[in-house]
This record gives structure tokens, C-alpha cells and sequence, in this order.
């Protein structure tokens, strides 16, 4: 099974450059099923139905999300319903939606970090609860770890090191490059990185982020411009023993 983990998709640039790029690297790398973390993907904060769409539309078979991923109210029916679109598993129980889904053996969840963040819950113990009764026909487990400091991305990784096929991770929208199989089998990377304007911050106008630093004043931050930069891991994983046997960063720029 050929797994690739897309990082943050951010606005109308990522949602273009995926509906470039997929096509390809599906064929090229006989790619089986496509994640991507959508939770900037409308107009770089939150997710709509429309922006949803495109992204299924562009080949991305599920997407995961995580603290903005209730900016756009009109998601919240889509997450309770079968879509293929899911918010952190250690949300309180009561949040709407789910924090996995299941498609084609693979179990793909979604998880949201503590550190530097709000009062989740424990994403450690959440995980070791959805390991004590994995849901049936799943033959393997990738998991979109959504969170701010490497630390905690690093010591998830290491602690579900042979019990998941990979921890991957989402959030700061910068690449790392700590692309690695850890001892016991599981696939890791601190930040996927993003789908977004390659002359930006982090996504957005830099003009429009200078100004908030200098004056720290609240403001509308706009989607950049220009050249788009992909970030992707293409993740192999077998089946039988679901661990992962090999990962790879990919990466390129496309011109919109």
C-alpha cells in the first residue's frame, strides 16, 4: 500500500496546485489513497462545502483538519455525516464529527497536540484507547498529528513507534527534514509542510503578517501569491504487518 500525506493545503493556490499535481503523482508513484490536511483550504482559515469539493474533485480520497476546522459553521453537518473529512480525535466527545476514518484497510486519524495549543485531551491516551479496540478491517494506521512543538510531535512519534504505520505531522506549515523509519516500524515526519504560496509566511500576504507583529493589532491575514510549493511524504506500507517499510518527502513548485 502507497500512501501520500499531503501537509496544509492553504486557500485557492493549494486547491489549484493539487488539481495540477495529483493526477501525475497518483500514476507516477501508484499512489492508493491521498490524505491532505484541509483545515486552511478556504481562503486559508477553515473548510467550506465548496472548497471540500474541490479538493475530492482534485483526487484526495481523505482530509483531516484540526483547530480551524470549525471557521466555517456550514462544515459541522458534513463531519457527522459519511464524508471523508474528519476533526481531532481527542476533542471532547461532544465536538461534532469523527477522529477517524476507515477506507480500504487503511485507518487514517486525526490528532491534535497540546503544547503551545488549547486544553485537548491527551492525544496519547486517546490513541491508546482507539488501539485497544481497533475497528474491524483495518489493516493498517496512519496517523495526522496536528500540533505546534516537535517535542510533543517527536515523542508521539517515538511512543506509537510499531503500534501505527506512520505519525505524521501537520500544523506549522514548514517542512522538516527529520524524514525517517523509527526502530520498530513507523513511518515519521515533525511537519509535512505545506501546499501553499511559496513567497508568503506561512501561506499569507507577507505584508499583511508584518503588520501584525509591528502593531499587534487583530487582522484579516490574506492568502499570498505567486508560485505555489507542494509538500508531500509518499509513505510505503505493508500491509500484512502494518508497518511501514519506506518514506519519502517529495516536493515541487508549481507555477499558477
Amino acid at each position: 500500500m502507497r500512501i501520500l500525506g499531503i501537509g496544509d493545503v492553504i486557500g485557492k493556490p493549494g486547491r489549484r496546485a493539487l488539481g495540477i499535481v495529483l493526477p501525475q503523482l497518483r500514476q507516477e508513484h501508484a499512489v492508493d489513497l491521498i490524505i491532505a490536511n484541509g483545515e486552511n483550504v478556504a481562503g486559508g482559515l477553515g473548510i467550506t462545502v465548496s472548497t471540500l469539493n474541490e479538493l475530492y474533485d482534485a483526487g484526495v480520497d481523505v482530509v483531516t483538519s484540526g483547530n480551524h476546522v470549525w471557521h466555517h459553521r456550514e462544515i459541522l453537518e458534513l463531519l457527522d455525516d459519511d464524508q471523508p473529512i474528519i476533526r481531532p480525535l481527542n476533542y471532547p466527545p461532544a465536538a461534532p464529527g469523527r477522529g477517524w476514518y476507515l477506507r480500504n484497510g487503511l485507518l487514517v486519524v486525526n490528532l491534535i497536540g497540546r503544547t503551545f495549543m488549547a486544553s485537548y485531551d491527551c492525544p496519547f491516551r486517546t490513541m491508546d484507547t482507539l488501539l485497544s479496540k481497533v475497528p474491524d478491517g483495518t489493516r493498517a494506521i496512519v496517523v495526522d498529528f496536528h500540533a505546534e512543538a516537535t517535542s510533543e510531535k517527536v515523542a508521539l512519534g517515538r511512543y506509537l513507534d510499531g503500534r501505527v504505520a506512520a505519525v505524521l505531522g501537520t500544523h506549522t506549515h514548514v517542512g522538516t527534514i527529520d524524514v525517517r523509519l523509527l526502530p520498530a516500524g513507523t513511518a515519521y515526519v515533525s511537519d509535512i509542510g505545506m501546499t501553499g504560496p511559496f513567497d508568503s509566511v506561512i501561506g499569507d500576504d507577507p505584508e499583511s503578517v508584518i503588520q501584525r507583529f509591528l502593531t499587534q493589532i487583530p487582522s484579516r491575514l490574506a492568502v499570498g501569491r505567486g508560485p505555489v510549493e507542494f509538500n508531500a511524504v509518499l509513505v510505503s506500507i505493508d500491509e500484512s504487518v502494518g508497518k511501514a517499510t519506506d518514506i519519502q518527502r517529495l516536493h515541487c513548485v508549481v507555477d499558477q
